[in-house]
């Protein structure tokens, strides 16, 4: 299975990765670590050190998504989408894997 990404997602990490030097050459790291009010939290990083054997990767128009073999197990079959304007969450994931999910929708338990 793959992680995808909204044209929404990646016109915001294009425009992330302009608005900085440091990002330009960067790849977007994706993790599960532990936390939050569900158990499990996503955590979103801009890296340029190299991409490890142990990890997968995904991309569209550009834009590289870096996922650790742990994280994969719990991101399979995820959608990455950016919610912007007055409203708007962030970057959100819907994530199929997901059974709970909190209100803010930052964490998740499966």
């Amino acid at each position: 299975m793959m992680i995808t990404m909204t044209d929404q997602a990646v016109s915001e990490i294009k425009r992330i990765q302009q608005s900085d030097p440091s990002h330009t050459q960067a790849h977007l790291r994706v993790q599960v670590v532990g936390g939050g009010c569900s158990g499990m939290s996503y955590k979103l990083d801009f890296e340029t050190q190299p991409v490890s054997d142990m990890d997968r990767t995904f991309e569209r128009d550009g834009v590289m998504l870096v996922i650790d073999k742990k994280s994969f197990i719990y991101l399979t079959g995820t959608e990455l989408d950016f919610s912007g304007g007055l409203n708007g969450k962030g970057f959100v994931f819907t994530n199929p894997n997901a059974k709970r999910t909190c209100g803010c929708g930052s964490s998740f338990s499966t």
